[in-house]
């Protein structure tokens, strides 16, 4: 048996490290420069009304929501049971859940004075008479229903019974732009026709693809197998291991979503980083020893980050996550139904278009992630990393070096460069700042620390969101804590998030204003 070596780098981690032993989180940490453990635990700004053993959410109930504000909860259930159908999907969650936000916001365009509809402008609007909150609710019921029983078909039954639940007949067809149904079936059907064949292969009907919903057509190939590493610089599926012991690798989720027509942007590429770090570049040596140091040494603290933006097995993704950031505000600031509509169509349509910038970034590069880059760097030797589900930190060999994640979901199915969390984070916290003026956010997330990892300690600890920009920086480093990427993949996408985001929001207002033209 070959005699196993000692990293170099090892040298630098305190003794307390290489032994595995328990490190005492500070009170205090800091991102984007806003100083943590200053928020009061105040029930009226809590993320969730509670933590929980499992990881499962459990949000704060609104009394005073608004009728858009509840089609969002039902936006995320049925997302999330698509999620359990056919897991975690974040680049089709994002344009699941901006087709019926921008339905929504279509349907009451026709009802105010100035705003106009993204596919049929003004052509829609109502008389003042008409513009009553009966009629406004009755538009976004059908606009919502209709779009996301395209998006969703397989929770149509669960679509169509909270249909009914908000005293509305899902079956009604009318076109007539006279009434409030045929508004919202009108503005769906314009939506869904223009979004039919934008790209996503949502019919699996493009050439080129294998005739499966959301199938690529691209024609990528992975360079590496799980088992055979060709290229370290490029992408390399992993293995899961499902609940019975079996193993699968999962093939690159959606490599055409860089083809997927944006909503705001000019072209997918237009923000399009520039290359990242590569083998013998010595800053993606010290960016892959960053990782393995922060993931020797997770804090309680630390692993309830990881988890809370990793977001559990229901996770309806970074899309859903923003929103649930949104539904924060919309509690916050007690908005009425106008402020909530073009807040949700602002923040769904800035992570659907971030994620198709993302991902055209990803496969133009098809970067590697930390697992492939701490094998490939220290083959043959001993690192100190997680053992496993309630193991903790010990000494293991690289080639059994993993992120701190569940077996089932060992790590993301696609390229690492630029980070998709990073990426939507950034664009939707810079959409919240300019909708609501201010950069503050001001909610705390209890969590239990391992609850989703399968190892859930006894305390929780209370996750501090000071600012929409905290809160996205956090997201982001998350992503190098758990081991997924490194320190290039998450600041490259802060800025291409931000940069799409600056783009996009007086876009955004001219639809609010009345000035907008309807796009090809």
């Amino acid at each position: 048996m070959p005699r196993t070596r000692l990293p170099h780098f090892l040298s630098r981690l305190p003794f307390a490290l290489l032994a595995a032993c328990a490190v005492a989180p500070d009170h205090v940490a800091t991102f984007a420069n806003q100083p943590l453990g200053q928020l009061t635990l105040d029930p009226r700004y809590l993320h969730y009304a509670e933590a929980t053993r499992d990881g499962s959410a459990v949000y704060p109930v609104h009394a005073n929501a608004t009728v858009a504000y509840r089609w969002v909860d039902v936006l995320q259930e049925a997302a999330a049971r698509d999620v359990e159908r056919y897991g975690a999907r974040p680049t089709i969650l994002a344009r699941q859940m901006a087709i019926p936000m921008t339905a929504m916001f279509d349907a009451w365009a026709a009802y105010d004075e100035r705003a106009v509809g993204t596919r049929l402008g003004g052509t829609l609007r109502r008389p003042a008479a008409e513009r009553t909150p009966a009629n406004r609710e009755q538009a976004i019921a059908h606009a919502v229903c209709r779009t996301l029983l395209y998006v969703l078909p397989d929770q149509a039954d669960y679509i169509r019974a909270e249909m009914r639940k908000f005293g509305h007949d899902p079956d009604d067809a009318s076109l007539d732009p006279a009434t409030p149904v045929g508004i919202g079936n009108l503005v769906a059907d314009a939506l869904i026709e223009y979004r039919r064949h934008d790209g996503a292969n949502q019919h699996g009907d493009v050439p080129g693809g294998n005739g499966q919903p959301y199938a690529d057509y691209t024609g990528y190939r992975p360079k590496n197998t799980p088992d055979r590493l060709v290229d370290p610089d490029c992408w390399q599926p992993k293995l899961f291991t499902r609940e019975d012991g079996t193993q699968f690798a999962p093939g690159a989720l959606t490599p055409h979503w860089g083809k997927v027509k944006p909503f705001a942007m000019d072209r997918s590429d237009q923000f399009r980083p520039g290359p990242q770090p590569k083998v013998g570049d010595p800053q993606l040596k010290a960016e892959v020893d960053e990782v393995i140091r922060y993931h020797a040494s997770l804090t309680p603290m630390q692993k309830a980050i990881v988890e809370f933006m990793r977001d559990g097995p229901r996770s309806t993704g970074q899309s859903g996550h923003w929103l649930r950031f949104a539904q924060d505000v919309s509690r916050r600031d007690e908005h009425d139904l106008e402020k909530d509509v073009k807040m949700y169509f602002a923040v769904a349509n800035i992570c659907m278009d971030t994620f198709i910038a993302c991902w055209e970034a990803k496969y133009a590069y098809d970067s590697s992630r930390p697992m492939t880059l701490v094998r490939h760097f220290y083959e043959g030797q001993q690192l100190p990393g997680w053992l496993g589900y309630g193991k903790g930190v010990g000494m293991v060999a690289a080639e059994d070096w993993i992120n701190y994640s569940p077996a089932y979901f060992t790590c993301p199915p696609f390229p690492a460069y630029p980070s998709g969390h990073s990426t939507v984070s950034a664009g939707a916290s810079t959409i919240l700042r300019l909708f609501t003026g201010s950069d503050w956010f001001g909610f705390v997330a209890p969590r239990v620390p391992g609850a989703i990892t399968h190892e859930p300690m006894d305390e929780p600890v209370l996750l501090e969101l000071p600012t929409f920009t905290a809160t996205a920086e956090m997201a982001g480093i998350s992503r190098v804590m758990g081991g997924y990427h490194i320190q290039s993949d998450n600041i490259a996408a802060l800025e291409l998030g931000r940069r799409v985001a600056n783009l996009s929001w007086p876009r955004y207002q001219a639809y609010f204003e009345g000035t907008a033209t309807v796009r090809d």
